[in-house]
């Protein structure tokens, strides 16, 4: 049996229902696609639809819609999504699982829990139900009790589990989260849903599994405060699946999911391949002749903000939660999320207001950024150039120093930093140059998560789509993978990277990379090393080559957006050296007493550097 339709125009998925416990097998999504390709092609036939244009283009075969994985697998068993597993009856569970349900009508199941005795104990019904052009699902469930006698109850079922990797993702990033409200105590109106604090990491959960903790909501805290559940969902990169209170605004003001008590992650020991996770209602005491409903919202739809973010009910449940511009593991910490949620916000501003392209608005953003960051990097390449030629200035003197005290590095030290404030030279004014970097970097993490996670731009070409006109060629036909230049039919090596085509961005940036780094980069410092300038010449090439090849698979909206930033701070830092050939470096004395920050914390640095050697030395010398 089906429900809804793949016709775009009037449901937005179609559910293809298991004749196993009342679940169902399939969700495809009526206007989603698997690849870029499929996405243009239905993109073409809906613009010449709306153009009631006589001659339509070929639609794309439905093989190519983008599917929720809804079929998981738990010891050996088929788990249909949000299926039944089973009900508590006084502390024993009847199971539900199997074909023990009738299907009365698309979507309508019933069944029964019959007693030892032979008689009929619990009649339940499960009845899902699809409003047109919605991703809400509607599932209503009863259990009445027609026994004489009353009964303690608990609903089981399965839930969101484990959804589909994304074929273009570079990695798997999967996440469990939870929507909830505080206790009548702390928050009385219960109105408000709180997003943040309640999400494990795919690898979190597994680790639960593993150490045999699997339960993942309540946690002990947030039972101990009486914090309730309002919705939890799943989610990989693009699409969320969830179970939401069946919130119906403005009449209806609960919030409170109270369908579900508790989450449970399952998943087969040893060969761990899918999260199952069985949701569990509240204990109910069900008298003679009574019903009892375990009703449910169920979200299934794409991770954006126009739907999450506006639409009812999830606006109110604040369900735009499940929104995250944030890289999973180690990177958590550095994506800066309100970071990204602003890029999202300046890109989104750009394409929908000023240019209508999202790759003409990612360049936009970087002149942004640059002239922004512009005063800055002038400074920065100023102080780098006063200390070069200052400490080129007085390198015969610091050769000197170096021949006086041979084998005092104390005194040598202390000369070196004499000799600096009497030529009002700050050794370590160069860290300054490396400022706009710092300060950029941020901004290429936080926009690496914005292309990774931005549903809007999921498989939206470059540049209005002009090189698709060339023979369907795929040249920045999605901004949120590779470029693909030149693309292989299969992929020539898939470890450690995979190589599946030519990408042409990633070779030019580093190509800039290195006019960058000759052309623009100053001359190294006068009282260096050799060994120290052979680890300068050896990062600078780490730059060219690592760059590249660490982005070389990366969304190709982030390396336009480097490539861009680089072109224009190679004009930038042409336009300022021109600028500082008119300026006088010549060092000028400076009172000690007048010398800058970063000069006082380097000799301060350094003072207790020696302190800390000092009784070491002490100690060694005494053994």
């Amino acid at each position: 049996m089906l429900l809804g339709s793949l016709d775009p125009t009037k449901f937005k998925f179609q559910i293809q229902f298991s004749p196993i416990s009342a679940g169902f097998s399939r969700i495809i999504f009526s206007d989603f696609w698997n690849d870029a390709v499929s996405a243009q092609e239905s993109r073409r036939y809906q613009v010449a639809l709306a153009r009631g244009e006589t001659v339509l283009p070929a639609l794309p075969d439905g093989s190519h819609r983008y599917e929720l994985q809804t079929v998981q697998t738990l010891q050996g068993y088929q788990v249909p999504l949000f299926s039944a597993r089973g009900v508590e009856i006084d502390g024993s569970t009847a199971s539900l699982y199997g074909p023990v349900w009738a299907e009365r009508s698309p979507g309508v199941f019933e069944t029964e829990v019959v007693g030892e005795n032979g008689n009929v104990l619990l009649r339940v019904t499960r009845q899902f139900t699809l409003a047109e052009n919605s991703y809400d699902l509607n599932l209503r469930q009863t259990v009445q009790n027609v026994s004489p006698d009353a009964h303690s109850i608990r609903w089981i079922q399965y839930g969101p589990g484990d959804l589909s990797v994304d074929q273009s993702g570079m990695m798997d990033i999967r996440r469990f989260q939870f929507g909830y409200l505080y206790n009548a105590q702390r928050d009385p109106s219960r109105a408000n849903v709180v997003v943040h604090g309640a999400k494990f990491e795919r690898s979190e959960a597994l680790k639960k599994i593993t150490a045999g903790t699997p339960q993942l909501w309540p946690q002990p805290d947030q039972m101990a405060q009486g914090f309730e559940l309002s919705w939890y969902g799943t989610t990989n990169r693009y699409f969320a699946l969830a179970v939401h209170a069946p919130f119906a605004p403005p009449q209806d003001n609960s919030k409170n999911m109270s369908a579900v008590e508790s989450v449970f992650a399952l998943a087969d020991p040893g060969t761990i391949q899918t999260v199952v996770c069985e949701l569990h209602s509240t204990q109910t005491q069900l008298a003679a002749g009574a019903t009892a409903r375990f009703d449910m919202g169920i979200y299934a739809g794409p991770l954006s903000p126009k739907v999450l973010g506006v639409t009812e009910p999830y606006q109110a449940l604040r369900m735009d939660g499940l929104i995250e511009y944030l890289m999973g593991g180690c990177c958590s910490f550095c994506t800066f999320s309100w970071l990204a949620d602003l890029i999202v916000i300046m890109l989104t501003f750009l394409h929908d207001y000023v240019v209508f392209d999202w790759a003409i608005a990612i360049m936009v953003l970087v002149m942004v950024v640059r002239f922004f960051l512009h005063p800055i990097t002038k400074r920065s390449q100023i102080s780098m150039t006063k200390v070069t030629r200052g400490m080129a200035s007085i390198k015969p003197e610091l050769e000197a120093l170096q021949k006086r005290y041979p084998g005092d590095t104390k005194k040598l030290q202390a000369e070196q930093m004499r000799l600096y404030r009497e030529k009002g030279i700050n050794p370590v004014g160069c860290v300054g140059g490396m400022l706009p970097t710092f300060l950029q970097t941020p901004i290429w993490i936080a926009l690496y998560a914005v292309l990774y996670f931005a549903f809007a731009l999921r498989q939206q070409p470059a540049f209005f789509g002009v090189f698709q006109n060339f023979g369907g060629w795929q040249f920045l036909g999605d901004l949120s993978s590779a470029d693909h230049f030149i693309r292989f039919s299969t992929p020539l090596i898939k470890w450690p990277f995979e190589f599946s085509s030519i990408n042409l961005i990633p070779i030019l940036m580093g190509g800039l990379f290195f006019l960058q780094q000759k052309y623009m980069t100053p001359p190294p410092n006068a009282s260096m090393t050799a060994e120290q300038l052979q680890q300068q010449k050896m990062m600078k090439w780490m730059t060219v080559v690592l760059f590249p090849v660490m982005l070389y698979n990366a969304p190709c909206g982030l390396t336009l957006y480097i490539m861009t930033s680089t072109t224009i701070g190679i004009f930038e830092g042409r336009r300022i050296r021109a600028q500082m050939d008119k300026m006088d470096f010549t060092p000028k004395p400076r009172d000690p007493a007048k010398q800058d920050r970063i000069g006082r914390f380097y000799e301060k640095a350094m003072e207790r550097a020696r302190s800390k050697r000092e009784p070491q030395k002490k100690f060694k010398d005494r053994e």
